[in-house]
């Protein structure tokens, strides 16, 4: 019988389907397992064959420890909102819902394709009502909280109230925007508005002046990742930093926690390491510098104030407000045109910048321990978010100050003792080794010492004081947008207060357009009748995509609950997840969030543990392969009328030569003559046709019009708006196009969806080919010239179970020794291979087993029937169709994973090689307790001996243990 892979997979995914096979309950008798894919953004692209790498993993994981006994939750749901569907339907007036329903259905249609084993009855998207209703409870419970220093954890805003009421700031600790001080007196008489806004200064969710990235022409605010030189990564829109009134989240009240408990989790090095560097500890000390005839004092944050006696400038941020404050009239214009052109970049354009611009503001700081009058600049280099977006310029030991002071002409004097050989005109000395000079009291020290002595003066003398930063920001959380959760905040008397958690969740108003309102408000507020209990409004921003995606894990544990998120009893069964398979992107913004989260529902009780994963894998990219055509384009002078020019496509390899300037006199008359041929035939009238110059450029041609790099011309033609004649150098027979390795892309015309392979191969192939085309973690490119071998092996699989007749039938035969080995060997090598995630070697070792297996012409239900078990995680189709053969009525993932016995790897026979006169002949198999005689003995009484000596005389026979045997033969 041949392997009819269509009619299997369809009839298991149907099966699976209707008898629920894939749904997981509860299970206390049995140790859970927790897998997750990360959350998927759902696009009206769907699929291509890159996508699923990391969900064909997880899927072979999840399948294997089912067989394993445990309990397995690998379940599948939707990050819903987002800005493609919020753009298209200001495009088409289409409602966002209804798109992303269309993007999921064919999602979900391409992953039961792949026989993904989710949990579909746990299925959500986060644009549900009922999932984000969870969503703006957690917002509450953050904008309710505050973090306490002391005990290190969030804690009631009333509580923080509560003292505030009694004492004022006295013996408050805690991670705020700004150190307030004011008695209980004061804050008893404070109004209303001033409690709210002081309380804002401590809530975890805030509400506050921030400068964002604002995008005019989508309408939004945009993250730092969303946006590239400048545009919107979507659209190409241009974007301007702008300071206003912005929802946040206090993230950098949990710094310390996010980057000391990265050391708790199985993590891979690189995805720790970005994470330590985007939270970006750093040890050191505030230090005030009061303006020179001014009321105002710039604070600065240094890491290094053992060189304060090496300052020779401050340089402020764009946007830092002290700039209007103290530059003088005389300097305004300046100051404002740079002020503007610098605060537009994004923090990311500003780090990257390698050209020096700044501008002197006219005023001059008070050095705090000389006493000279020090310039004050302004520099994009310097960012408003980190520190005080104001630093000391010392230039000697700096590089970022010394190339700012190199090309100012500011003075560079060195403060550290540097190596020998380092040029001060050439770099600074960033060392933190060295003893200081030109430094006062602290000359003589060593750079250690020295930090601690100085923040020691500055903390004696009131400039200061000793503290840790940070690099991590609060995390901005309202967007300019429609089709986002709902912030579930109202306003009275211009007051901001939350909803009642009892009307929850406060959902979506209908509109009637997708855009800011034309007065630039968010677009609820064209809202009508949206108003919280019938008269106050409520917030118009929404939140951003990655709220839902930051607690998202949880609700799959419980996800009809409509109590709680989830309830106690599935968080304290499924715990946090054993396995989080996706992509490094996310390395400085989802797994971020949602380790953040995760550390504040624990500082409540809600949840038993600090961390979302226990570990995570980064899946590799599968690129794709670009194929191109190359077009020749001449620099035409001729006489006459001119109709058009015809399209001439040449070789690669003469591309490469007419861009290297490597064409041969010959080669150019040749390509000249052919074009001038063409272009006259077609252009009867012109009397004279010179080629001045000679140029060619390559044009993207769709990989589906190619196969084994040839271009199917025909097709070519038709697909693009070319002239009607169009010749190929020097003939069209066969176009071999050149191609690239890079992203897969369907602008790029390279993406291969996997409806394509499963359609011509099968999901199982398609499966096992994904795995097998190199560990799981490397990026490599799509390449459809090893499938075949992929789907031979299991067509050959598949026959091992069938006789000459075509009949299902296996053989109750006891095993061999050898048959043994083989499969225990293979057991054992599956079960390593799956646990490392080396899934690569897996899909070899089985290749392995099945050509021993082949040789040995075994058809044993003993050996075949575990080989399906440990196949199936990989194939599931063919296993479940031959598990249902061999007379099985339940799924193949009841089943158990062979019990590896490693005493069948145990050698206990040796295969001797036989040789007459000194030529191998046959290999004898013999026990490895045999004596020489008796080795001797069972080898000449051997068939094979018997043919070779027939009536020779044998003189000797030479035998040595676990090596040989030779019959020396007269």
């Amino acid at each position: 019988m041949d392997y009819n892979f269509r009619d299997i997979e369809k009839r298991w995914q149907k099966n699976w389907e209707d008898n629920q096979v894939l749904k997981v309950e509860n299970d206390p008798s049995k140790p859970k397992y927790y897998v997750l894919d990360m959350f998927p953004y759902p696009s009206g692209a769907g699929l291509h064959v890159g996508h699923p790498l990391g969900y064909i993993a997880s899927d072979i994981y999840s399948r294997f420890k089912r067989l394993k006994g445990f309990n397995v939750l690998h379940p599948m749901g939707w990050d819903a909102f987002g800005l493609p569907a919020e753009q298209y339907a200001i495009q088409t007036g289409q409602h966002p819902a209804i798109t992303t329903k269309n993007n999921i259905d064919r999602y979900k249609s391409q992953m039961n394709m792949l026989g993904l084993s989710y949990d579909w009855s746990r299925e959500y998207k986060t644009s549900d009502p009922a999932f984000y209703k969870w969503t703006q409870w957690i917002f509450l419970k953050l904008f309710k909280s505050w973090y306490n220093n002391k005990t290190r954890k969030a804690e009631p805003i009333e509580n923080l109230v509560s003292q505030f009421e009694k004492s004022g700031t006295a013996g408050i600790n805690a991670s705020c925007g700004e150190e307030l001080n004011f008695s209980a007196g004061d804050w008893n008489a404070y109004s209303e508005k001033k409690k709210s806004d002081v309380l804002f200064n401590y809530r975890l969710a805030y509400l506050s002046e921030a400068w964002v990235n604002w995008c005019p022409g989508l309408g939004t605010v945009l993250a730092n990742d969303e946006v590239k030189d400048g545009v919107s990564e979507r659209g190409g829109y241009p974007v301007e930093r702008k300071l206003m009134p912005q929802w946040s989240l206090r993230m950098t009240a949990y710094a310390d926690r996010l980057l000391n408990d990265l050391d708790t989790i199985d993590w891979s090095e690189s995805m720790k390491e970005a994470q330590r560097n985007w939270i970006g500890r750093s040890e050191g000390s505030s230090l005030q510098f009061k303006i020179h005839n001014s009321q105002f004092t710039i604070e600065v944050f240094t890491t290094r104030p053992d060189t304060v006696f090496g300052v020779t400038f401050i340089t402020l941020a764009p946007e830092n407000e002290l700039v209007g404050k103290i530059t003088p009239a005389s300097h305004k214009a300046k100051i404002d045109e740079y002020v503007n052109s610098g605060k537009n970049k994004t923090e990311r354009e500003r780090q990257a910048e390698k050209k020096v611009s700044g501008e002197f503001t006219g005023a001059y700081a008070i050095h705090p321990f000389t006493g000279n009058k020090i310039p004050v600049w302004v520099g994009d280099y310097v960012l408003a978010g980190y520190g005080t977006g104001a630093v000391m310029g010392v230039p000697a030991h700096d590089s970022r100050d010394h190339a700012f002071a190199k090309h100012f002409g500011l003075e560079i004097p060195i403060v550290i003792e540097a190596p020998e050989g380092w040029d001060i005109s050439k770099e600074s000395y960033d060392g933190k080794t060295g003893k200081c000079i030109n430094s006062d009291f602290l000359n003589g020290l060593e750079v250690k010492d020295a930090i601690k002595r100085i923040i020691e003066e500055i903390e004696k003398r009131g400039l200061g004081k000793g503290k840790v930063n940070f690099r991590l920001r609060d995390a901005a959380f309202g967007r300019q947008r429609y089709w986002g959760e709902p912030i579930p905040i109202y306003y009275k008397d211009d007051i901001p207060y939350p909803v009642d958690e009892s009307d929850l969740p406060i959902e979506l108003p209908k509109i009637d357009k997708f855009q800011p309102t034309e007065t630039g408000e968010p677009p609820l507020a064209r809202a009508t009748d949206w108003k919280y209990k019938n008269q106050y409004h409520y917030e118009y921003t929404t939140m951003p995509g990655w709220a839902g995606s930051s607690w998202y894990y949880l609700r799959y544990e419980d996800p009809n609950n409509d109590k709680e998120f989830a309830s106690q009893k599935a968080i304290d069964y499924w715990q946090n997840v054993d396995l989080y398979i996706g992509g490094s992107e996310h390395a400085t913004g989802h797994l971020l969030y949602v380790r953040f989260w995760t550390k504040f529902l624990n500082d409540y009780n809600l949840v038993p543990f600090v961390e979302p994963a226990k570990k995570l894998v980064n899946q590799g990219m599968i690129q794709g392969v670009s194929s191109f055509a190359y077009r020749f384009i001449p620099t035409l002078a001729f006489m006459g009328d001119q109709d058009f020019y015809p399209e001439i496509f040449i070789s690669e390899e003469l591309h490469k030569k007419i861009n290297e300037g490597t064409l041969s006199e010959a080669e150019e008359k040749d390509v000249s003559d052919f074009f001038e041929t063409k272009f006259e035939k077609l252009n009867p009238k012109t009397s004279s046709l010179t080629i001045h110059k000679i140029k060619s450029t390559q044009i993207r041609v769709d990989i589906n019009m190619v196969k084994d790099d040839t271009l199917n011309v025909a097709e070519f033609k038709k697909s693009r708006a070319f002239p009607e004649n169009t010749f190929f150098y020097p003939n069209e027979e066969k176009y071999i196009c050149g191609h690239e390795v890079e992203k897969m892309s369907k602008s790029k015309w390279n993406v291969v969806t996997p409806d394509d392979v499963i359609e011509q191969y099968g999901a199982d192939t398609m499966r096992m080919y994904e795995m097998f085309l190199g560990p799981l973690e490397m990026s490599k490119p799509w390449s459809t010239q090893g499938i075949s071998g992929v789907f031979n092996f299991l067509r050959k699989f598949w026959k091992m179970f069938f006789n000459e007749k075509g009949e299902f039938t296996l053989s109750d035969e006891k095993p061999t020794s050898a048959e043994l080995k083989i499969l225990h060997k293979t057991i054992k090598k599956i079960d390593e291979d799956i646990e490392r995630l080396s899934f690569n070697t897996a899909v070899s070792a089985f290749m392995i087993c099945l050509n021993e297996l082949h040789d040995l012409k075994c058809n044993k239900r003993a050996i075949l029937e575990p080989l399906v078990i440990c196949l199936s995680p990989f194939a599931p189709h063919l296993a479940e169709e031959i598990w249902s053969n061999l007379g099985h009525s339940t799924s193949i993932l009841k089943a158990s994973y062979p019990k590896f016995e490693e005493s069948y790897l145990v050698e206990n026979t040796f295969s001797y090689p036989v040789s007459f006169n000194g030529k191998t002949r046959f290999m004898l198999e013999l026990p490895l307790t045999l004596t020489k005689e008796q080795i001797e003995k069972e080898v000449l009484s051997s068939e094979d001996a018997k043919k070779w000596l027939k009536e020779a005389n044998v003189k000797k026979v030479i035998v040595v243990p676990n090596k040989i045997v030779n019959i020396v033969v007269g």
